[in-house]
């Protein structure tokens, strides 16, 4: 019995090992799979759980993370790393009330590590400013609408200025093309058309119901993609690849933007600029990030304040409730950022029928749509990410016969190849950030359906080189010290 336990150990020993040289190689998905067998062979080890628990925040897996964490400190609760990872993972989901309390126990583990006493002053902090920010705030109901109290007709444009300009109140192809120019080369438009674009923008989506169905005329082509996340230079890829948008070769993207990405200003604007000029050839959906909570942590706030203003912080994140929740293509193609939900028997009336105009709440069916996971097996389980639920394939299925429906298809999850078919080919995930994060690896990908059969045509691509700007470059302090 000694031998073959003996010989387990070492067993596990040597999986964690091979788990360590994929985590470094940002292979995080193997890394978790070689860690799952390292734990099955000794699953008495705190280090292996706590290392799996940073891999599933790699992947933005941070319930899973908490999860792991958890059982690290229960085998050895004196192990510092596990308190700092299961803090880590707190705080990418924004509850830094609980990452305090973790970053607290690792200075009282350890009470003479610099490290550990920087990251629990830096944290203390962010729990400070989020307490004074809760103290003064106003309730949705008292909260006066920005939008209608700026004018971009009083703004004026100073002599020096030589970027791209709107005359009037009309954006033209000629505006938009140049401002793609200027962009490029890391110029950002004045804020008057700055302003315009987003007020025009927000008016536009504002019309629209949380449900929007799209038409695509036989003979006709229409491309979805997925989350960009401030990845300008992969987008304008996209638009070289596939055309730029227009009435009659329309795109619908669907949700995060922005965040993680350094580029998440010129993204939206752009998106929003071609909103403006071709309100059919340019659908938008709301997608996790495009939240105050996700925006604070993980950059677009930063960046929004760095290049524009403060003012411009609150008009977004005003707009992004104005965003739709999901589309329908003809009728047969559902198409959502996150996923489906926690009971049966949701209509698309249901969807079409919900109160969008709001910060996303921690439940229900405008949660779930932002936040849902896929899983290969039946029925349905916690996510992964500690927000929302993982679901099957037969819970698509139903989803999909109550609706009379032929396919979902979502973003929120990268891919390797930028896409992945699951479900009996029922659902698609297209993700089109290739290399997330400059460290991923992955391609991105989009779908063109045409019309009258929308069988889906997926086109993977690679990421093309950007400015040297990092990733989450105006991301929150702290987070970044944990990236």
């Amino acid at each position: 019995m000694g031998d073959s336990s003996n010989s387990n150990v070492q067993k596990a020993e040597e999986l964690k090992l091979r788990a360590n040289d994929a985590f470094k190689a940002n292979k995080f998905s193997q890394a978790v799979e070689l860690y799952d067998q390292a734990i099955d062979l000794n699953g008495s080890n705190a280090v292996y759980w706590a290392n799996r628990a940073f891999a599933h925040t790699k992947l933005e897996e941070y319930g899973s993370a908490v999860q792991d964490a958890t059982k690290a400190i229960e085998i050895d609760p004196k192990y510092s790393k596990g308190y700092y990872r299961r803090g880590a993972a707190y705080l990418a989901m924004g509850k830094f009330k609980e990452a305090l309390k973790d970053f607290q126990q690792v200075k009282r583990i350890c009470p003479n590590d610099p490290d550990a006493t920087r990251k629990l002053k830096e944290c203390e902090k962010a729990v400070q400013k989020i307490r004074f920010e809760e103290a003064i705030s106003v309730g949705d109901t008292e909260r006066r609408s920005i939008a209608d109290s700026l004018d971009y007709h009083i703004i004026e444009v100073e002599p020096q200025y030589t970027g791209a300009r709107i005359d009037g109140d009309t954006i033209t192809l000629d505006f938009v093309k140049q401002m793609l120019e200027d962009f490029k080369k890391q110029k950002c438009i004045h804020k008057r058309y700055a302003l315009q674009i987003v007020l025009q923008a927000r008016d536009l989506l504002r019309a629209v119901p949380s449900l929007v169905d799209v038409n695509v005329p036989n003979g006709c082509h229409f491309t979805v993609c997925g989350d960009v996340h401030g990845q300008y230079f992969d987008l304008l890829n996209i638009f070289e690849l596939n055309g730029l948008p227009s009435e009659d070769n329309p795109y619908l993207f669907n949700g995060d933007f922005v965040d993680r990405g350094s580029f998440s200003l010129e993204v939206i604007l752009t998106l929003f600029a071609f909103k403006c000029l071709y309100p059919t050839g340019m659908y938008l959906a709301r997608g996790n990030h495009e939240s105050k909570s996700m925006n604070k942590i993980y950059g677009f706030e930063g960046e929004v304040k760095s290049k524009l203003s403060d003012t411009f912080v609150e008009l977004f994140a005003e707009v992004f409730c104005c965003l739709p929740l999901a589309h329908v293509i003809n009728k047969k193609v559902f198409v959502v950022h996150g996923g489906l939900f926690s009971v049966d028997g949701v209509k698309l009336s249901d969807i079409k029928a919900i109160d969008r105009f709001c910060e996303p709440p921690e439940e229900g069916l405008m949660c779930e749509i932002l936040w849902s996971d896929p899983q290969p097996q039946p029925g349905r389980g916690p996510s992964k990410r500690g927000v929302g639920l993982s679901f099957g394939g037969d819970v698509t299925k139903r989803f999909l016969e109550d609706n009379n429906l032929d396919l979902v298809v979502r973003s929120h999850e990268v891919k390797d190849e930028g896409y992945e078919t699951m479900h009996d080919g029922k659902l698609i995930t297209v993700f089109s950030a290739p290399n997330y994060c400059d460290q991923m690896g992955n391609k991105g990908a989009f779908i063109r359906f045409s019309a009258p059969d929308l069988k889906p045509d997926i086109v993977s691509f690679s990421a093309v080189s950007h400015p040297d700007v990092k990733p989450m470059a105006y991301a929150n302090n702290f987070l970044r010290m944990f990236q």
